[in-house]
């Protein structure tokens, strides 16, 4: 660690994984084959429901857009990890750093919200399903997911902004990315105000979303309950069990790495973490919504017997 305020500070270094070298191949071949699974998986959902006239639904729209922000959320992180498992500790410029903080939360946070859209999308098809079409407008549904991208853009320029322009008194991100609670560690003097932007911006950008997906469902649960048939019920439900799914996956993962206080911070937990959110549930999140969608199965295996003619 460099001591001393490093105000003209050109570059940092992420250490990665340097405590575990012997095991860079290995992570390797892992991380790469999912990176490209992840990638494969939610391209194949984006392009089959783009290309099939019927999952032309709102619901399956902002399936699409999940698809594609998990993609670039992925790619931001996942080549620097892959660099750092071949070279060992990387250096990286500021200014590198900075856009890779800015697009981690513009993504990361967009997805927060665009869940929510996502409830709200289920809460009118179950709880107003006569007035749904006209609610949830194509107008409407570009409106949530241009505000998602708002959201995010806004949190990760004013979170980034304040960062990069705070006094810094090190340049080794113990860490395998610019994440947040690495580079506060890197702050000179006292951190508090810096840690605060931090709680205050995950109460907005992970809480108030995830809020709104909890009144969503409680109105949701209790339009359910009511319904006079069990066919009823289990078709209603089954249309909001894989968003429920996805929901449980993302904010359990992410609310854990910055929801908790600095006291239980842990560089290897916080590394663990970061990977399961930024990896795994890019790569979760199409296979749940293909396996438990009997729509958009159906449309995968047209896709696939039109492949079989084709060759």
């Amino acid at each position: 660690m460099i001591l001393g305020n490093l105000s003209g500070l050109s570059e940092f270094r992420l250490l990665g994984f340097s405590g575990n070298s012997h095991l860079h191949p290995l992570l390797f071949v892992i991380l790469l084959s999912l990176y490209i699974l992840t990638l494969v998986a939610n391209t194949v959902v984006a392009f089959t429901i783009n290309t099939d006239n019927t999952l032309h639904t709102p619901m399956y729209f902002f399936l699409t857009q999940l698809s594609c922000l998990d993609i670039c959320y992925l790619s931001v992180m996942i080549p620097t990890i892959l660099e750092n498992m071949m070279v060992g500790t990387v250096s990286i410029s500021k200014t590198r750093c900075a856009v890779q903080m800015f697009s981690f939360l513009l993504f990361g946070v967009a997805e927060c919200f665009l869940l929510a859209a996502m409830s709200l999308d289920r809460y009118f098809a179950v709880c107003h399903p006569l007035h749904y079409t006209i609610i949830m407008s194509s107008r409407v549904c570009r409106s949530l997911v241009a505000g998602s991208y708002i959201c995010g853009a806004a949190v990760g320029f004013v979170h980034t902004l304040i960062t990069f322009s705070s006094p810094l008194c090190g340049s080794a991100i113990d860490h395998f990315f610019c994440e947040i609670q690495p580079m506060l560690d890197l702050l000179c003097g006292n951190t508090f105000p810096r840690e605060l932007q931090v709680i205050l911006v995950a109460v907005f950008a992970i809480l108030s979303p995830f809020l709104l997906i909890i009144y969503s469902y409680i109105n949701i649960i209790s339009t359910i309950l009511h319904m006079a048939s069990a066919e009823s019920q289990q078709k209603a439900f089954s249309t909001c069990s894989s968003h429920l799914l996805v929901v449980t996956l993302f904010y359990g993962t992410a609310g854990s790495t910055y929801l908790r206080p600095k006291s239980t911070y842990c560089a290897a937990v916080d590394k663990f973490l970061s990977l399961s959110y930024s990896v795994l549930t890019p790569l979760l999140n199409p296979i749940i919504y293909s396996l438990r969608n009997k729509e958009v199965k159906s449309a995968l295996k047209k896709k696939w017997r039109k492949i079989n003619l084709m060759w």
